[in-house]
């Protein structure tokens, strides 16, 4: 009999990219000459499960040219920015304005459920299941599992997507 083959659909970031980005980002933001005197910064840092860096300077748009410095360092590094949640910028002390950006990981169970409707209504035979935040996509037939990964590429879920585990 044919084997079931399988692979599992994830969303992940690789953090210590993230990281080397925040520290080339906030050494070109010490050294360029339009950012001096600001008090410009980015600081990633963690609160529980979730990572998130935070944009810091005088002013609002101060705020989105650091992000925007970072943005072009994270993708020189190969992160997504599909999986940056920026916030909105608000005032902070000293007169200074500060912005948010949360770097999301897994899939959430909406995303998840997004995921196994479209992947059934392709009407492959394929079977769909949600196992923590990841989604595991089985078949007796590879070529259809090559098909389900073709289909996903091509749709925007929102999210980065990576397709791990297959076997």
């Amino acid at each position: 009999m044919a084997k079931e083959a399988s692979f599992d659909v994830v969303s992940e970031v690789d953090l210590q990219e993230v990281r080397n980005a925040v520290d080339q980002a906030r050494r070109e933001i010490s050294q360029r000459f339009d950012f001096k005197g600001t008090g410009s910064n980015l600081e990633l840092k963690q609160e529980g499960e979730r990572w998130i860096i935070e944009a810091r300077s005088n002013t609002d748009q101060k705020v989105k040219d650091s992000v925007r410095v970072l943005e072009e360092k994270l993708v020189k590094r190969r992160v997504p920015l599909k999986s940056l949640q920026r916030g909105d910028i608000s005032p902070a002390a000293g007169g200074t304005a500060r912005q948010e950006i949360s770097i999301s990981q897994g899939i959430s169970t909406d995303k998840a459920r997004e995921i196994v409707k479209h992947v059934k209504g392709t009407k492959v035979k394929a079977q769909v299941s949600v196992q923590g935040d990841q989604v595991r996509v089985s078949s007796k037939s590879r070529d259809v599992l090559q098909d389900v990964i073709t289909e996903l590429k091509e749709q925007d879920f929102g999210i980065p997507l990576q397709f791990t585990n297959y076997r």
